[in-house]
C-alpha cells in the first residue's frame, strides 16, 4: 500500500476521539486549532470545552469583552492567542460568516497556513495539506528528508511533498491521520517503530536515523530577565495594573513589578527568590514580596486598588499566579 493508504487505515483504526471532531462546524474546529497551537491536547481539551460553553457561536464570542476572553485563557500561555482569537471573531462575524476558502481563513487574525489548511480541510473539505511539527517529523523521517524544517527551503520542500500526498477526496481524513501519527505514534522520542505500518518504507528505520530526523537548526540564544513583584496588602486591598502593548502578557493584570530588585519599603517581606518561569526566547527569574501597610503608597501612574476577593476576576500571568498562590494561606476571598 502506499504512504497515504496506509496512513488512513492506520487513522480508522487508531484516531484519537476528539470532541471537535464530532462536528463540522467551522467555530468549533478554528476554536480547537487556535488553542492547540503550542498546546498539548491534553492540555487544550478542557479550555474548548469551556470556551464551548460560555460562547456557543462566534457572535456570542466576539461580543464578549477582551478581558473575559483573557480570563478564560488564563493558564494556557501565549497569550497573543486569544487576543487574535477575539480579533478574528469579530472580523467573522462582520463579514457575516467564515470564509470558505484557504485566502479568506489566512485573513483571519491569527490564522497561518497550518491552521487555514486544518480548518479548510476539515470543515470545507478543502484539499489543503497540513503541515506542523508533527508532519516535519513523520514526513522527515520516513523519506529522510535532511533539509532543516526551520529554513526557507526546509517549508516549501515539506509543503510540497504533504500536499503531493494529499487526496483530494478524503484531505480531512488525511490531515487528521498524519497529525494522529505523529503525535501518538511517530513521536518525538520513543517513537513506536517496531509497531509501525510504515516500517517497510522508513527510510530513518532502516537506516538507524530516527533520532536525527527531522534536522532543525539551533535557536537564538535564551535570554534571561529579572522581575521583583511586590504584593502590597492595604486594608483588604491590592494594587494592579495591566500591562501594555509591546512587551510580554499585553492585557494582562500583575501587582506592582520593577524591573530590578530594589523594593519600595523596609517593611516587604520575601516570599520567594528567583522563580524560573520559561518563555519562547527568554528566561525570567522573579523575586516575590509581600508588603502589609495600614496606608496606600504612591504607585507608579496606571496602578489601581482592588479588593483581594476580586483578584481572580483578573486575568494574570502564569507567573504571577505563582505569587498568588504563595499568599492563598492568608489571602481572604
Amino acid at each position: 500500500m502506499s504512504f497515504t493508504t496506509t496512513l488512513l487505515q492506520w487513522f480508522k483504526e487508531n484516531g484519537r476521539d476528539l470532541p471537535w471532531r464530532q462536528t463540522r462546524d467551522p467555530y468549533a474546529v478554528w476554536l480547537s486549532e487556535i488553542i492547540l497551537q503550542q498546546t498539548r491536547t491534553e492540555q487544550g481539551r478542557p479550555y474548548w470545552e469551556r470556551f464551548m460553553r460560555r460562547w456557543p457561536t462566534v457572535e456570542q464570542l466576539a461580543a464578549a469583552t477582551e478581558d473575559e476572553v483573557l480570563r478564560e485563557w488564563q493558564g494556557l500561555g501565549y497569550y497573543t492567542r486569544a487576543r487574535n482569537l477575539h480579533t478574528a471573531a469579530r472580523q467573522v462575524v462582520a463579514r457575516g460568516g467564515f470564509p470558505a476558502t484557504i485566502e479568506g481563513l489566512r485573513s483571519l487574525k491569527g490564522v497561518g497556513d497550518y491552521t487555514a489548511a486544518a480548518i479548510g480541510s476539515i470543515a470545507f473539505d478543502l484539499p489543503a495539506a497540513v503541515v506542523d511539527g508533527n508532519v516535519y517529523r513523520v514526513l522527515a523521517r520516513h523519506y529522510g528528508i535532511k533539509t532543516p524544517i526551520n529554513t526557507t527551503e526546509g517549508k516549501k520542500e515539506f509543503t510540497a511533498l504533504a500536499q503531493s500526498l494529499l487526496p483530494p477526496d478524503a484531505a480531512s481524513a488525511y490531515n487528521q491521520a498524519i497529525m494522529d501519527f505523529g503525535a501518538i505514534h511517530c513521536t518525538p522520542v520513543n517513537p513506536h517503530c517496531d509497531s509501525c505500518p510504515l516500517m517497510d518504507t522508513c527510510a530513518a528505520f532502516r537506516t538507524g536515523a530516527i533520532d536525527t530526523l527531522p534536522v532543525k537548526l539551533k535557536k537564538l540564544e535564551v535570554k534571561e530577565r529579572h522581575l521583583t513583584y511586590i504584593y502590597i496588602r492595604c486594608k483588604g486591598q491590592t494594587a494592579l495594573h495591566r500591562r501594555p502593548a509591546g512587551d510580554i502578557w499585553q492585557g494582562l493584570y500583575e501587582p506592582l513589578c520593577l524591573e530590578e530588585s530594589k523594593v519600595l519599603s523596609p517593611e516587604a517581606r520575601l516570599l520567594k527568590k528567583n522563580v524560573r518561569h520559561v518563555l519562547t526566547h527568554r528566561v525570567l527569574l522573579a523575586d516575590f514580596w509581600l508588603w502589609e501597610t495600614d496606608e496606600r503608597p504612591q504607585l507608579p501612574e496606571g496602578y489601581f486598588w482592588v479588593d483581594e476577593g476580586d483578584i481572580d476576576s483578573y486575568a494574570v500571568p502564569r507567573l504571577v499566579e505563582k505569587l498568588l498562590g504563595e499568599l492563598s494561606p492568608c489571602r481572604q476571598p
